[in-house]
């Protein structure tokens, strides 16, 4: 009897130091890998990592073949890593391989190609906890630049336009659970169809599909595509149902001048965020030179990004209730881009019932992206570009504002004063702010 007690006592207390030893190891190991999204896009493939906590990492490439391998210090994982690719054409599978010790783990990406890789945490915001995300983007550009549909020597007006969020970024989401990136993407494939079926119009899709395209990444494609006009679409939201109606942004002074300082400060690589003038100032050592060549490009964007955005404020009022009556400026990253006119359009609160239940319906969407298109032909109409189809087709008209003289008008449309006179049956060169003038074609 005594040594079946002593036998016993031996077998539980190596089951209890056993205990012990699991629960160290799962107390030391204090984060754990929820779940994983892969988001394929035309340029990009991103990758997110949800944990529970804020991620401590480390990660390397190899090659021959491919591979892109992750450390995740003190974590465990409470996925299966099997079959989760599937239609991702840059990512051939995702495994686990033996870590550098028990408390972490190593996963593997086994890649099809060499791609630039951009790995970093984000923090806890909405519905999502602490995530890593992986962006691996083409070294060389899949997507071809859209095509002018040029007529001789007349070109495209060319409109970049942002569906807002998209991926694993939903963006606000309703009161009736609807997602700001479903709607925001309807809108803008609507505006683009309008767009795209006006003879000197090209509508450019910054975002196709569901997947996530960075801040940077969105001017970097509009200008890519030689666009004359960014459009960011979103839904907007509060904290209480109550705030409603639309509005539209622009950039803020204060961000406007900051990316001015950081530009002049890089001009030698970014010269080309400056138009005709970009060259000049790549070139040139005269500081003062650069500086009021770039400045004049920032009020002139500035300037037509404001212009454009009360065209579309008085469109939307005709279909929906106006949030800001006014255009708002905000330090918005998606509207940095120095040498392209750019607003957001906040389409309504899909916090509030009734905007949520417009914005999902499709006949609003599509008063929405009407009340939008037009607002840009409005806008061209009045600014014509040189070179471009739409103003070699189109009766443009002008609305004389304080200071203009009827040589200023002329000399702007690169028409001459007796043309113009001779087109709006006037007798002589007295004009009246507010009075609307006909401009004919250049001469």
């Amino acid at each position: 009897m005594k040594n079946y007690k002593s036998g016993f006592s031996y077998t539980l207390n190596r089951l209890l130091i056993l205990f012990t030893l699991c629960l160290s190891i799962q107390a030391h190991a204090a984060n754990s890998i929820k779940g994983l999204r892969v988001w394929p896009a035309p340029e990009s493939t991103r990758i997110v990592f949800d944990l529970s906590k804020k991620p401590d990492y480390k990660y390397f490439s190899l090659s021959s073949p491919q591979r892109l391998v992750i450390d995740f210090y003190d974590s465990k994982s409470l996925i299966a890593f099997k079959n989760i690719i599937k239609d991702d054409r840059r990512i051939t599978k995702i495994r686990t391989s033996k870590p550098k010790n028990t408390q972490s783990t190593r996963v593997v990406l086994e890649l099809a190609d060499n791609y630039q890789v951009t790995v970093f945490p984000l923090a806890p915001t909405g519905q999502y906890g602490s995530r890593l995300v992986v962006d691996l983007h083409d070294k060389k550009n899949v997507s071809k630049a859209a095509k002018n549909n040029n007529t001789g020597t007349k070109r495209d007006i060319v409109i970049a336009i942002v569906a807002g969020h998209g991926g694993e970024d939903p963006g606000s989401i309703g009161f009736r659970g609807s997602y700001e990136k479903r709607v925001t993407l309807k809108i803008a494939k609507k505006l683009a169809a309008l767009i795209n079926n006006h003879r000197g119009m090209k509508a450019v899709m910054i975002r196709q599909g569901d997947y996530y395209v960075t801040h940077d990444r969105k001017p970097k494609l509009a200008r890519k595509h030689k666009a004359d006009l960014f459009i960011s679409i979103h839904a907007d939201a509060y904290t209480t149902p109550q705030p409603s109606g639309a509005s539209v942004l622009v950039q803020s002074s204060r961000r406007a001048n900051s990316e001015f300082a950081r530009l002049i400060a890089n001009r030698q690589k970014e010269s080309e965020l400056l138009g005709g003038a970009g060259e000049t100032i790549k070139k040139t050592n005269d500081n003062n030179l650069a500086i009021t060549l770039a400045d004049m490009k920032k009020e002139h964007t500035m300037k037509s990004s404001y212009e454009f955005a009360t065209h579309v404020l008085k469109q939307l009022k005709k279909i929906t209730k106006l949030h800001k009556k006014k255009p708002e400026g905000l330090s918005l990253a998606v509207l940095k881009a120095p040498d392209i006119p750019s607003v957001l359009i906040e389409t309504g609160f899909i916090s509030n019932p009734n905007d949520e239940k417009n914005l999902n319906s499709a006949a609003h969407q599509q008063k929405l992206a009407k009340a939008i298109y037009t607002a840009v032909d409005n806008y061209f109409s009045r600014n014509p570009l040189e070179g471009a189809l739409l103003t070699a087709n189109k009766v443009i008209e002008h609305k004389i504002t304080r200071g203009e003289s009827l040589s200023v008008v002329a000399h702007r449309y690169k028409v001459s004063v007796g043309h113009l006179k001779k087109i709006n049956n006037l007798t002589s060169n007295t004009i009246r702010i507010g009075q609307t003038l006909k401009i004919p074609q250049a001469e």
